[in-house]
C-alpha cells in the first residue's frame, strides 16, 4: 500500500512570443509539453495535478472505485493492486475492521468513529459509561480504568477512591458527631473520694459497718461511653 500526495500547481505555460530570444542570439529549446498520465494527452488547462510522480488533469485523476476526483475530496490518495483510491473506498475494500470499546460489536472499516487513546468506538457508543450522558462539542472525557466517563462520575470516582485508600482520622470523624454534654461530676467524684471534711471521713470509718452511699436525686450514675 502507498499514501501518495495530491498537489495542485499552475501549468508550466511557455514564454510569450515578445520574450522568447531569437533564434540568432539563443539555440534554447521550447518547453516539452505536459502529457496527462491518465489519458495521455497533453494538459492544456490552466491547473494540472501532480501524484505518483506524474502530471494528471483534474478530471483524469479519480478513484477506481467511485470516479470521485482525488484533487476536491483530499490531499492523499492511495494505491494497492494496481488501484488508484481514495481513502474511503481503500479503507472499504483494504482496511482492518474493528470492535467498539463499549458494546463489543464489529465495526466496519469505512464507518466514522471516535477514539480515545487505543480504544475505538460506534459514534452512538461514545457516551458516559456510567450515566449514558452524550458528549457535545468542548465537552471533558475521561478514560478511567478503560470506560469513558463524564466529568462528574470522574471526579465522584476519584473522591470515593481517595477516602478509601486515605481514610479520615479518628478525631475527624469525632468531631463530626454530635455529643450530649455529661451531668456535672466534681459534688458526686467528691463525696465518693472522702473530698468533704476531714470529719466526716473519720465519722465514717468509726463505725463497724459503714452505711452504703446513696447519691443525692439530682445525680445520675455514669455509664461507659465513648468521649473525645
Amino acid at each position: 500500500m502507498l499514501a501518495m500526495d495530491v498537489t495542485k500547481e499552475s501549468r508550466a505555460s511557455p514564454l510569450p512570443a515578445s520574450s522568447q530570444p531569437s533564434a540568432t542570439t539563443s539555440s534554447q529549446q521550447p518547453p516539452q509539453p505536459q502529457i496527462c498520465a491518465g489519458c495521455s494527452k497533453v494538459i492544456t488547462e490552466r491547473y494540472l495535478l501532480k501524484a505518483l510522480d506524474q502530471l494528471w488533469h483534474e478530471d483524469c485523476l479519480k478513484c477506481g472505485c467511485c470516479d470521485c476526483r482525488l484533487g476536491e475530496v483530499g490531499h492523499t490518495l492511495y494505491t494497492r493492486a494496481n488501484l488508484i483510491l481514495c481513502k474511503r473506498d481503500y479503507l472499504r475494500l483494504f482496511g482492518n475492521t474493528g470492535y467498539c470499546a463499549a458494546c463489543n460489536k464489529v465495526i466496519p472499516a469505512f464507518e466514522m468513529v471516535m477514539r480515545a487513546r487505543s480504544n475505538v468506538y460506534h459514534l452512538e457508543c461514545f457516551a458516559c459509561q456510567q450515566c449514558n450522558h452524550r458528549f457535545c462539542v468542548g465537552d471533558r472525557f475521561y478514560l478511567c480504568e478503560n470506560k469513558i466517563l463524564c466529568e462528574y462520575d470522574y471526579e465522584e470516582r476519584l473522591v470515593f477512591a481517595n477516602m478509601a485508600y486515605n481514610p479520615p482520622p479518628l478525631s475527624h470523624l469525632k468531631r463530626q458527631t454530635t455529643h450530649l454534654s455529661p451531668p456535672p461530676t466534681s459534688n458526686a467524684m467528691g463525696l465518693m473520694n472522702g473530698g468533704g471534711r476531714s470529719g466526716d471521713l473519720n465519722n465514717n470509718m468509726s463505725g463497724s459497718s459503714p452505711a452504703a452511699f446513696v447519691p443525692p436525686p439530682h445525680l445520675k450514675p455514669l455509664g461507659l461511653s465513648a468521649s473525645s
